[in-house]
């Protein structure tokens, strides 16, 4: 927990100081420092939906092609 702490610290950090540089506005460093982290956890959300789904379709895949060679294996030995 503590690192993950740090990392929000940092994150909001830097967010804030890149938008306080470019702008030169506490309030927009400020608000991007709030507003950024807040999309990218919801981004994040989506994108993990998303890594779950195509796991899970290429374990579907991989293990369709591993019965389809044992399929096969089998076929040949009677043979």
């Amino acid at each position: 927990m503590a690192k993950t702490m740090t990392f929000a610290v940092m994150h909001f950090s830097i967010a804030f100081s890149v938008a306080y540089l470019i702008t030169g506005s506490l309030l927009v460093g400020g608000l991007v420092a709030i507003v950024e982290p807040a999309i990218n956890t919801v981004a994040f959300y989506f994108h993990e939906l998303v890594w779950n789904k195509l796991q899970q379709a290429d374990v579907a895949a991989e293990l369709s092609q591993t019965i389809q060679s044992a399929g096969e294996n089998y076929a040949l030995r009677s043979m």
